[in-house]
């Protein structure tokens, strides 16, 4: 057995935290800059991945060069690849330097930011400030930081749920999921697109609503969720004494791209009382944009949004945020306080303002807002309006050379960063399943050859392919080395007309 003095010192001089720190930045410095000159993607071998798991605990300590050397081998030559500039997969960005920095930064403190009066919890209220002021959002809401959307789904949808019943007298967090309302069978429902992410599904089901309370609203033309519809369907399951308890917009899905008419949806939800829950995960920092703060600007009539800034922010995972226009509602839906020891008094005494534990799902907490802190401050508002209409602008330069080019496809509308396409070749025009398997195969072949990185998608029952650019290091001349590996894929596996 090691004896604690043979273990490597937990007490690290200041020299060796030097030394061994620059090392580490070196490694982050080669990571971030040689990722231009290697694949978009590959897999970790298997040998390797048999051998990580093969490999026991280790019983002996380490040299903390030798498990930096390890980190180089093993770990950095096999990256997810969303930091490199043809990497356009899912909505996954590449985090900038600074909130790099600032999660080292952060992890150094280690703080838990469940409350208290300490820096981390006014950083974060800070943050959360200045969130409610870029999307419009009212200042008396509350504001969380969670580790993404399918977080803020789960809380904001229990403080939904909380309302919905207490509404009707029914002790939700007491007496859980009432069977039986004003004596009938009562369902407890919730409304989304089936272009809404799954995460809101989630959520439903460990609310203990379950998926068959989830009601599937149609979508019109652009895959936006029809709002008259929405409102026919509502009635009819409050006449059957149903109890609606929330609807679920999209502010930008991960499909497509399409933001559903938040503004008659939030009429709809206004006039039948039913909370609006707005899912801008990904699409919802689109709002700083000329183009589409008009069309976002509803954001702020919501009763609860969620934005990951680790998607279109290109921040480091995690960094989900959650706010809720009624704080007080919030609290009651998660706090174990009793009213009589909250700390709603002396906000800079020891204990600082109310605790964020009260407010959601965890109690021991990260610092996830200095990384947020330190990229808005680096970047400001005007900055990230630049960047993401940038990654706008890009999006809209590949869908115009999809639209130029003979054997693709676009799907329309397109929206946001997200363009959708597909392979068809004369050849083949007029059988699907023939231009599903091809495109198919030229999407692995794609993502294994290193030229770039799509994902895909099902529209319309069709396969079609998926660029979602996030990346403000991604170029013109890089979505046409991506569109040239696809054309040339299909080109080789494409029939021969007879």
């Amino acid at each position: 057995m090691t004896h604690p003095s043979d273990a490597p010192s937990f007490a690290w001089s200041a020299d060796e935290i030097r030394r061994i720190g620059y090392r580490a930045v070196d490694l982050i410095a080669d990571h971030v800059t040689r990722l231009p000159d290697g694949p978009v993607f590959q897999p970790v071998p298997a040998g390797l991945a048999d051998a990580l798991l093969a490999e026991g605990a280790p019983a002996g300590g380490e040299d903390a060069d030798n498990v930096l050397d390890r980190f180089a081998r093993e770990v950095a030559p096999y990256p997810f690849g969303n930091g490199h500039p043809r990497f356009y997969g899912w909505v996954n960005s590449p985090p900038a330097p600074m909130g790099v920095f600032g999660a080292a930064l952060a992890a150094a403190m280690n703080p838990s930011v469940a409350g208290g009066n300490h820096a981390a919890v006014w950083i974060e209220r800070q943050v959360t400030e200045w969130f409610k002021a870029l999307l419009a959002f009212p200042r008396e809401g509350m504001g969380l930081l969670v580790s993404g959307g399918s977080a803020a789904a789960i809380t904001a949808l229990a403080v939904a749920r909380h309302v919905a019943c207490a509404r009707r007298g029914w002790n939700v967090r007491a007496d859980g999921v009432p069977p039986l309302l004003d004596g009938r069978p009562a369902r407890l429902l919730i409304y989304k697109s089936a272009e809404g992410h799954s995460c809101n599904t989630k959520a439903a089901e460990l609310l203990g609503l379950g998926s068959g309370g989830v009601r599937e609203v149609p979508t019109d033309a652009a895959l936006r969720m029809r709002a008259e519809t929405l409102e026919e369907m509502l009635a009819a399951d409050i006449a059957a004494a149903h109890v609606p308890v929330a609807v679920v917009a999209s502010a930008g899905t991960v499909n497509t791209g399409a933001i559903d008419p938040l503004d008659a949806l939030a009429d709809v939800c206004a006039r039948r009382g039913v909370w609006l829950h707005v899912d801008g995960a990904y699409g919802a920092p689109a709002a700083l944009t000329e183009e589409y703060r008009g069309e976002l600007a509803a954001l702020g009539r919501a009763d609860s949004v969620a934005v990951d800034a680790h998607k279109w922010l290109y921040v480091p995972v995690d960094a989900g945020l959650v706010l809720v226009r009624d704080a007080q509602a919030m609290r009651d839906a998660f706090s174990l306080v009793p009213p009589y020891l909250r700390t709603d008094g002396n906000a800079h005494g020891v204990q600082g303002p109310p605790w964020f534990s009260e407010y959601g799902l965890e109690q021991t907490r990260p610092f996830r807002a200095l990384k947020l802190w330190m990229a808005l401050r680096h970047f400001g508002a005007d900055g990230y309006r630049a960047l993401v209409a940038r990654d706008i602008a890009l999006a809209r330069y590949l869908a115009g050379r999809v639209r130029a080019t003979e054997d693709l496809e676009l799907w329309e509308p397109q929206a946001l960063s997200i363009v959708c396409f597909r392979v068809a070749p004369a050849a083949l025009r007029g059988d699907d399943e023939a231009l599903d398997a091809l495109n198919q195969r030229v999407l692995r072949e794609l993502q294994l050859g290193g030229a770039g990185f799509l994902s895909s998608t099902v529209l319309g029952g069709r396969v079609w392919l998926r660029a979602c650019i996030v990346n403000p290091r991604s170029a013109e001349g890089d979505v046409d080395a991506v569109l040239a590996a696809v054309l040339d894929s299909a080109a080789a596996q494409s029939p021969t007309p007879r």
